[in-house]
């Protein structure tokens, strides 16, 4: 039975229970992460990627929410840590940490004063979505919910019932992925990713202003892009026409590391083939995540028994 840190103590993941009437489950009144490590057989460890700035990120969505736990990131590093060792295995491992309004309060809309509750849990992971021939996407029906109805900067709970009927739609359209569109027609991003477009040499990406989520896995990959491969980056709004007209198209996030896409509504993307930008820095990526890139060494946590 794996263990999970569950409101101060860690315990069995089948004791951490919430009552039916939990405020969170009710009005999605809850802040989560998602965190990777990657199993290392020549270090014999996992090796987890960038887990302070992840940390840094779900404190500042619970502000939005109020609902920010006592713990300080330097604290949240060390019971992941210890988490991570009790539930050790030589597999690659996804961690959620999940901030929520824990008060059995129905009715009660005042996030002010309604208690916090806080669990960090691990389970094995593999691809989230295919990194070596890459996916058919489509634009999906449903829109970005804008950062003054939700903020999409913030992983907030029940943001993402939003992602989950777009998700849901292109899934039973026979597609893999879902691509958003704000209330303008801008290209967002993808149910969980940040997205790249890449014309004539030049990756495009949406700005940070574009109700987008701030990805931590978006700032590394502009990182290796700018200072490794030497490509130049721009950020700008993206029009949906675009996404049928470029060279190449790729998303990151921290479950979809960096995922091509070959086809969008139907369009296949130049060739049909992963192109030679979204190749490389795929490749960097997968280096740095697995500890083959002693450069940026820095973004990784190593985790032994």
């Amino acid at each position: 039975m794996p263990t999970v840190y569950f409101n101060g103590k860690f315990i069995p993941e089948n004791q951490a229970l919430v009552p039916i009437n939990t405020h969170a489950l009710h009005y999605g009144t809850g802040c989560f992460e998602g965190i990777r490590a990657y199993y290392s057989e020549k270090e014999n460890a996992l090796l987890v990627f960038r887990m302070q700035d992840h940390y840094k990120r779900f404190l500042q969505s619970c502000k939005i929410l109020m609902t920010t736990p006592e713990e300080s990131v330097d604290k949240l590093c060390e019971i992941t840590t210890k988490l991570i060792q009790k539930n050790f295995e030589k597999i690659d491992l996804y961690i959620r940490p999940l901030a929520y309004k824990a008060d059995r309060a129905v009715g009660n809309f005042n996030l002010k004063f309604l208690k916090n509750g806080l669990a960090i849990y691990t389970i094995a992971f593999g691809r989230y979505l295919n990194t070596d021939k890459g996916i058919r996407a489509n634009v999906s029906s449903w829109r970005r919910i804008p950062d003054n109805v939700i903020p999409a900067r913030a992983k907030i709970t029940g943001g993402y019932v939003n992602s989950s009927l777009a998700k849901t739609e292109s899934l039973l359209a026979g597609y893999e992925e879902a691509l958003f569109l704000d209330n303008q027609g801008h290209v967002m991003e993808g149910t969980g990713e940040n997205i790249f477009i890449v014309r004539d040499g030049i990756v495009i990406t949406p700005p940070e202003s574009d109700d987008i989520l701030i990805g931590i896995t978006r700032l590394t990959v502009m990182t290796l892009l700018k200072n490794d491969l030497g490509i130049t980056v721009i950020e700008r709004s993206i029009d949906r026409a675009e996404l049928y007209q470029t060279d190449e198209v790729f998303v990151v996030g921290t479950a979809a590391e960096v995922t091509p896409v070959v086809e969008i509504d139907g369009r296949i993307i130049s060739n049909g083939k992963i192109g030679k930008i979204t190749a490389d820095v795929k490749d960097l990526y997968f280096k740095l995540v697995h500890g083959d890139y002693p450069k940026y060494r820095k973004f990784i946590t190593k985790v032994e028994l």
